[in-house]
């Protein structure tokens, strides 16, 4: 067969020149004769994983990511170049923006009068308002004020969600928020948001997600006592037990039984602020806040 010897040929051409592509055995008329190898061109320890870069490396995508948000944030698309928006005084009634913030964890703090406090360090880190929407395009109550923090780097978001913030002149966001706010407490987008947005003595509720236990028992999730250990009991220690009647011969809706624990967003209400740290922009609520630590939390000021 011509097709088959030409191929051969051309094989024969390639391992000439010291490429490992083409091989062929005696025989080259015979199809079963002839077999393909492939090049590999990277090596094992070559991945494209970010851990697995270089020190250089990481330094010079880091400073590109800071140039790029600088670059951006100096253009003509930051919203703060225009005219600034009119300020309003507080009235009774009136709702604000929120914030942002990383949970840094739990330390305890000592009034001026001796007293121990245990409180949560929360920090806020390159908080903006990123949008804002009136309240005739929103729900025809209150207007809403779309808050973002912590900017990431750009290589971890979509192209869509990197056009939206191109329009908005700002770097990308890891989380993005809604507050519901009135007419006079609205904020210009593009607005940095502080710790000194709250002063001590405040009162504020935080919103995050719980710290994820999996899936758990009555026992660990509800609290159950459990059924007796001995006596005749077997199998059934850690079980709920009956849960209906044969009467009602269905399970009620929100029946307490095994499921995921955890991992759900819970609110605190009323954590009053003892301190706020204006250089590190870190502000210390009373008590606990939920989330595991370095998790982002929504601040606002209590209802």
């Amino acid at each position: 067969m011509p097709g088959w010897r030409l191929l051969a040929q051309t094989g024969a051409q390639v391992l000439g020149c010291g490429a490992r592509g083409l091989g062929a055995a005696p025989g080259v008329g015979s199809r079963k004769n002839i077999w393909f190898f492939v090049r590999n061109l990277h090596s094992k320890s070559n991945t494209w994983w970010d851990e697995h870069l270089s020190e250089e490396n990481v330094s010079f995508v880091k400073q590109l990511v800071r140039d790029e948000n600088n670059a951006q944030l100096s253009s003509k698309l930051n919203p703060l170049k225009d005219e600034p928006w009119p300020l309003h005084p507080w009235e009774p009634g009136s709702s604000r923006v929120g914030l942002i913030a990383l949970k840094l964890g739990m330390m305890p703090l000592w009034s001026k009068d001796g007293q121990k406090h245990v409180v949560t360090l929360l920090q806020v880190q390159d908080c903006h308002v990123l949008k804002y929407t009136p309240k005739e395009n929103y729900n025809g109550k209150t207007a809403a004020l779309t808050v973002g923090g912590k900017t990431v780097s750009r290589f971890y978001k979509s192209d869509s969600i990197l056009e939206f913030y191109r329009e908005l002149g700002l770097p990308p966001k890891q989380t993005i928020k809604i507050f519901h706010v009135t007419d006079n407490a609205v904020i210009k987008p593009g607005t940095p948001l502080y710790a000194a947005h709250f002063r001590p003595g405040q009162y504020v509720d935080v919103t995050a997600k719980t710290i994820g236990k999996g899936f758990q028992g009555v026992m660990k999730r509800w609290g159950f006592k459990g059924q007796p250990a001995s006596h005749g009991q077997t199998k059934t220690h850690r079980r709920p037990g009956a849960i209906s009647t044969g009467d009602v011969a269905r399970v009620w809706p929100g029946t307490k039984m095994p499921g995921q624990m955890g991992n759900q967003s819970r609110t605190v209400y009323g954590l009053k602020v003892w301190r706020v740290n204006t250089k590190h922009n870190v502000i210390y609520v009373n008590g606990s806040v939920p989330g595991h630590k370095n998790c982002l939390v929504k601040a606002c000021t209590t209802i």
